[in-house]
């Protein structure tokens, strides 16, 4: 199923990693008034530590599903899933989770707001009164100043633009140091600009870290740009039907988006999607 072109440099030695996450054969239904409800379809994969792992897809064939599955907030109605080796283990590696909408608490300040999960993951939470003003406090700075915000801690959300507040979410998501990094078009309500901009903050925060990676985009650059992996997904009820390496080394700029295979590579996969929203329906 994985395309035949060339892993990046970066990953080529993927082989050698440790196996993050897998799952077998992992089907996933939701009670209905009538009938249950096939969200998920008999679906494997195998994602290796340190993979930036982009899905795509029509709109609800699983995408987001598959990411409960691996975070460990949703079991599997058939099948298997494994992370760090162990059955459906997501929250003994740390978890960092962004989405669409950044939730941040209203009266708490930006650098609050960023030590959250120190506050309440273990083995952070046990020291966080001792080290918030300290040590906690100081690794908040850092992070924000990674992704432009420095000396922005104090201010409140609501003091924030959209994209600040999405680079401070990135900031919480990353702030514990976790395995395993779930993002839910965290970028989505951005416009093209601030969305771009994001894109080089959160490559650069990925090869800093190099934890495990899974987006989910329907943006087809996105995936392209930071992904090592792409897994295209059919309409629903989902499956994995394409997982391509993205051959592009790092660290990739704005410029690579506007070459011919950058642009061959969207297409291909704009067409696997267009074929896979022409089959909706089509199984039973």
């Amino acid at each position: 199923m994985r395309s035949a072109a060339a892993v990046e440099p970066a990953t080529a030695l993927a082989s050698t990693r440790e196996r993050m996450v897998q799952l077998e054969e992992a089907t996933v239904r939701f009670p209905g008034r009538d009938t249950a409800f096939l969200a998920l379809d008999r679906t494997s994969l195998a994602v290796d530590a340190g993979d930036f792992v982009a899905m795509v897809g029509p709109s609800g064939c699983g995408k987001s599903t598959i990411l409960k599955l691996v975070a460990g907030l949703l079991r599997p109605t058939e099948g298997q899933v494994f992370v760090a080796g162990r059955e459906v283990a997501a929250r003994s590696v740390g978890v960092g989770m962004a989405f669409q909408n950044p939730t941040m608490l209203p009266w708490l300040s930006i650098r609050q707001n960023v030590m959250l999960p120190l506050k309440i993951v273990a083995p952070y939470r046990a020291s966080y009164r001792a080290k918030k003003h300290t040590e906690y406090r100081d690794r908040a700075e850092a992070l924000l100043a990674k992704v432009g915000l420095a000396g922005f801690g104090d201010h409140k959300p609501w003091q924030l633009s959209g994209g600040m507040l999405q680079r401070a979410n990135l900031c919480r998501a990353l702030i514990h140091e976790p395995k395993l990094l779930m993002l839910d078009e965290p970028f989505g309500a951005l416009d093209q600009f601030t969305r771009e901009e994001l894109w080089s903050i959160l490559q650069a925060l990925w090869m800093d870290g190099r934890p495990t990676v899974f987006l989910v985009t329907h943006d087809l650059r996105e995936a392209a740009f930071l992904a090592t992996r792409i897994l295209v997904m059919s309409a629903r009820p989902g499956r994995v039907t394409e997982d391509r390496a993205v051959p592009f080394a790092r660290p990739r700029t704005l410029d690579t988006t506007y070459e011919d295979r950058f642009t061959a590579l969207t297409h291909d996969l704009r067409q696997l999607i267009a074929a896979a929203r022409q089959g909706e329906g089509a199984r039973p």
